[in-house]
């Protein structure tokens, strides 16, 4: 690579464009994000290669993939902006007490969350919600977080744990996949898509069916869900997701589900927050809220 800037002369901008469209796999998408112009997102991105001296992304027939070098550093990158994200969040939490910080992993954040939050702010509109994401789960009390929705079995120490809704798993696809794979086995000629934090999905699934003859080894890896299922969309192969996940491009027809077995898992979504601030007002708010809207979509909750 080429000599790097200083601290000081770091190219937010470009770092911004980057992992935007790096997350997206669209430049277009990328600038709509950043409410920037389409050919402002390539400049961006022209003038970040120019200074790394390596190519971050290459086009090909099925659309915009990352370059070997754009994988290495888009996670990076993301953790510095989430990073910088959390530092913000702590001053800004101690500007008044309707401001809510909520963290969680971030296709959860796009795929289910943020979707729910434009309701839940016309039933609360004094209370501003900030959202934070990372890969791993936030140390709420050290962070300045007021809540975060997590992953697992809820047991954590120290945490007051509300259940959302249990996880499951459902092979889903573009529609044109749909004709071509009738049974498990047929998943064997198609090419099946991963993500890195998920990788022991599809050998849970597959297992429980039955079929262990598919190499699971095989297939396309990303780094997040979320690539893994806008790939799934554009027709790249055959992910396996929980379905609140996909439920908006179901809906729309972009996926279907290949399957009737949808496999219940034994871990599920849960709202935390440290203990003494379970009856905080605004924490209590959109607890009860959520706890509320996944009831009224037919999901169960549990509080412990």
């Amino acid at each position: 690579m080429a000599h790097l800037p200083s601290r000081r002369l770091l190219p937010l901008n470009a770092l911004k464009a980057f992992e935007a469209a790096g997350r997206h796999l669209n430049f277009t998408a990328a600038a709509e994000e950043l409410s920037v112009t389409l050919s402002a997102i390539s400049h961006q991105i022209r003038q970040l290669e120019e200074l790394l001296g390596v190519p971050l992304f290459h086009r090909t027939r099925k659309g915009l993939v990352l370059s070997t070098e754009g994988q290495l550093i888009l996670p990076d990158v993301q953790e510095g902006f989430d990073h910088l994200a959390s530092a913000l969040s702590k001053l800004e939490a101690r500007r008044g007490e309707g401001t809510l910080t909520v963290s969680m992993l971030s296709t959860f954040a796009m795929r289910w969350f943020i979707p729910r939050l434009p309701r839940f702010q016309e039933q609360y509109p004094d209370i501003e919600v900030r959202i934070t994401t990372s890969l791993k789960p936030a140390d709420l009390e050290r962070e300045g977080i007021d809540c975060a929705i997590r992953h697992g079995d809820g047991d954590w120490p120290g945490l007051s744990c509300t259940r959302l809704f249990s996880e499951s798993l459902v092979p889903v696809a573009h529609p044109k996949f749909a004709g071509l794979i009738k049974k498990p086995s047929d998943l064997k000629d198609q090419k099946l898509l991963h993500s890195q934090n998920r990788r022991d999905d599809w050998r849970i699934w597959l297992n429980s069916v039955g079929e262990t003859r598919i190499d699971v080894n095989i297939g396309q890896m990303f780094e997040t869900r979320s690539y893994a299922i806008q790939a799934a969309v554009q027709g790249m192969g055959i992910a396996v997701m929980d379905p609140e996940l996909v439920a908006e491009e179901v809906a729309a027809g972009r996926l279907v589900k290949l399957f009737d077995k949808t496999l219940p898992l034994t871990n599920a979504y849960w709202f935390v927050c440290l203990e003494h601030m379970a009856d905080a007002p605004r924490i209590k708010a959109m607890r009860d809220w959520l706890v509320q809207d996944v009831s009224a979509k037919g999901g169960q909750t549990a509080a412990q």
